[in-house]
Parts: structure tokens; C-alpha cells; sequence
């Protein structure tokens, strides 16, 4: 795989200096109908360069496995931040987005002087903070927090397919896939689903007539 060229951050118009520590921020699972969402917010350490950052996506699972191993122990501090199923249901998922990224971000050890997020909504923060469309591919810190928010979540999956065999979150990792979605018409909906989302409101909708 070719070395990913991050841009330089003065590139990407920040109302910033530059000084002090800058944190990036991302999520995991926002599309799936099961499972929290999650974000990772990372402070890296400049005098430590991670090689091989880039878009969570475009990494195989096992380069993402290395990288979360090499972030969590690289980085200056890092921090996972969750919404439950209940608050995604109660909130919506948006809203449940953002207060997993607060979290992850009020859980940093060091506090930072900027906060980067990816994407183009801020969670209520009391830290500058600027929102960047396609940061995991523009920002080393982002894309080092999308690496660890998907792998947290993935692992997270493989506990609920333990827990729930018949529905194949090892696989699919709740997202709507065929197989997923004849799962929930089998066996109707398990208590990691997501209520509000729309085929397992479909579905519980059915049974309940």
C-alpha cells in the first residue's frame, strides 16, 4: 500500500496557531441497527510518528488490529467514548454520535488546545474545536481515532455475536446486510438492537400484531 500523504494543517484553514496539543476525533457505527455508537478521540506524539494511518476503511482488519495496538501505545493519551443503544433510540442517532465524541473527548488525560473532528457537525465541546469533511483521510490524529473507534466497535461486535450466535454480528457488525436482515425476520429483534431504526421497527411492528 502506498504511503498516505496527510495535508500539512495549515492547508486546512484552521482558526489555530498551531500551539499546544491537538486532538482528532472520530466514530464508529452509525449506520448499523445494532450495538452503541462509538468514538475515539487521540492526542498523538509527534516525537513517536505512527507509519501506516489513513482512513479506517481503507485499512484490511488486520493492519487496523496492529495500528489500534500501536496508537493505544504510542500516542499521548487516547480515549473511546460510547452512546448505548438506549440513549441512540432515545436521542436519535446523530445526537447519540455527539455525546459519544464529548465523552471520548472529556476522557482525555491531557486536555488539548484544539479539537479536530471528522465530518461536518461539532459535538458541544468547551475547547476550540473545527469540524473537517473526510478528516480521516486529511489528519493524522483523525484518522489514528477512526482506526481505534472501529476496531473498539468491531471487538464490541464479536462479544454480542457470542452472546447472540444466530444473528452473525461477527460478520456484519449490525449492519443491514441480507443476512442480518432475514436474521431479524427469523428471530425477531435481540436487546442490542436499535429500536428507532427502521427495520427493526418494521419488524417489531409485525410480531407485535
Amino acid at each position: 500500500m502506498p504511503l498516505k500523504r496527510f495535508l500539512p494543517l495549515e492547508k486546512l484553514g484552521l482558526r489555530w496557531d498551531g500551539v499546544g496539543l491537538m486532538a482528532g476525533v472520530d466514530e464508529a457505527g452509525r449506520g448499523p441497527l445494532a450495538g452503541p455508537v462509538v468514538a475515539a478521540a487521540v492526542i498523538l506524539n509527534d516525537l513517536e510518528p505512527i507509519k501506516g494511518l489513513n482512513d479506517s476503511k481503507a485499512l484490511t482488519a488486520r493492519a487496523r488490529d496492529r495500528l489500534f495496538d500501536e496508537i493505544r501505545g504510542r500516542a499521548l493519551c487516547c480515549s473511546i467514548g460510547q452512546a448505548s443503544v438506549e440513549e441512540i433510540d432515545a436521542l436519535n442517532i446523530l445526537q447519540a454520535t455527539m455525546l459519544a465524541m464529548r465523552r471520548a473527548v472529556e476522557g482525555l488525560r491531557l486536555k488539548p488546545h484544539m479539537v479536530l473532528v471528522d465530518g461536518n457537525r461539532l459535538p458541544g465541546l468547551q475547547l476550540p474545536a473545527q469540524a473537517i469533511v473526510k478528516g480521516d483521510s486529511k489528519v493524522r490524529a483523525i484518522s489514528a481515532a477512526s482506526i481505534v473507534a472501529k476496531v473498539h466497535r468491531d471487538r464490541l461486535c464479536l462479544a454480542l455475536h457470542e452472546a447472540h450466535p444466530h444473528y452473525g454480528f461477527d460478520g456484519h457488525k449490525g449492519y443491514p446486510t441480507a443476512s442480518h436482515l432475514a436474521a431479524l425476520q427469523t428471530h425477531g429483534a435481540c436487546a442490542a438492537h436499535r429500536r428507532s431504526f427502521g427495520p427493526v421497527r418494521k419488524v417489531l411492528e409485525r410480531l407485535s400484531t
